[in-house]
């Protein structure tokens, strides 16, 4: 797919996000929200910013302008996202953290804190701001990235296609047998990329090893009769896709079709069950009844299904 039929999240997106951040912010009593590199950096500002020893931090207030530390090497990729925020570099010399509580009033309440920020760096943020609490930021962030806008759902739906097309692509002109698991997995991430995908992370297990979700793709030659599970997926301008697909190499055996039959079911019956309102651990448990009431119950190791957005597992 061509990068220009791509759409991009425009830049009021990222200041109507900011502004019902701060919203989140005042009805939870919180004073800052503190956002090391990760998803929620990047739902907010578009900043991919670089996760390393050097403190890369956005700082939130509850009203007025945000703030943006950042290593002076590394501000020419925070690109379109510094219309958004204050800057606030730093030089390797200097004390990213002094740069912090430079912004920072002497006293605040409460300070919301992103999942992802080093540990470190919020021992030493913690010894320099007089705040009198500190407060998981997941909370506040959540329930914003939960809802999807329409861009961020074309995003997700460009982003399967890809990985769609490529597996029947792959399916359609591979042989299994006699690859190793990493070059069955290499071929299929070059199928998907090549739609336009971003790096792609992925899985292939094979034969014995099919039977772990997150096995460790290895060197084992496929072969005739092994039943193949491949699970990968990349991102769209940020957007994941995530998918797993089980194949068979040769004629499958009677057990193989039994519980190819079963985990068809589940999958239509859930399907089926998805409704406005329906909980999740409702869904879960409509797929759960099904493959337990066949006698495989204690295979089902996972849940139904995760989040996806800017992370797999969102």
């Amino acid at each position: 797919m061509a990068t220009d039929t791509i759409p991009t999240i425009p830049r009021s997106t990222y200041e109507d996000r900011l502004h019902r951040v701060q919203q989140a912010l005042a009805a939870q009593d919180v004073d800052w929200l503190f956002l090391g590199p990760s998803a929620d950096l990047f739902y907010l500002t578009g900043f991919d910013a670089h996760v390393s020893e050097r403190l890369n931090l956005l700082m939130v207030p509850r009203s007025g302008d945000p703030s943006l530390v950042v290593p002076r090497l590394e501000a020419p990729n925070v690109g379109d996202a510094a219309d958004l925020v204050r800057m606030v570099t730093w030089e390797d010399h200097e004390s990213p953290i002094a740069s912090v509580a430079s912004v920072v009033p002497d006293a605040v309440g409460a300070i919301g804190v992103g999942d992802h920020l080093y540990s470190a760096f919020l021992l030493r943020l913690q010894t320099a701001l007089s705040a009198d609490t500190w407060v998981e930021a997941g909370p506040i962030m959540r329930p914003l990235r939960m809802i999807k806008d329409p861009i961020e759902i074309e995003l997700l739906e460009i982003a399967g296609s890809h990985v769609d097309k490529a597996f029947e692509q792959f399916i359609a002109t591979e042989t299994l047998a006699g690859k190793t698991e990493r070059q069955a997995l290499d071929r299929l991430i070059e199928l998907t990329m090549a739609q336009g995908t971003g790096p792609c992370w992925g899985i292939c297990a094979s034969g014995p090893n099919s039977a772990a979700p997150h096995y460790s793709t290895g060197q084992r030659v496929i072969q005739e009769g092994d039943s193949v599970v491949f699970d990968w997926g990349g991102p769209v301008r940020g957007y994941f896709s995530d998918i797993t697909r089980t194949v068979h190499v040769g004629e499958p055996s009677d057990e193989y079709r039994k519980v190819y039959d079963i985990v068809r079911e589940a999958n239509q019956k859930t399907l089926e069950a998805v409704k406005p309102g329906v909980e999740c651990q409702q869904l879960d448990r409509v797929a759960r009844k099904i493959i337990s009431d066949a006698g495989y119950g204690e295979a089902f190791l996972h849940r139904v299904g995760h989040g996806l957005g800017l992370e797999v597992h969102e």
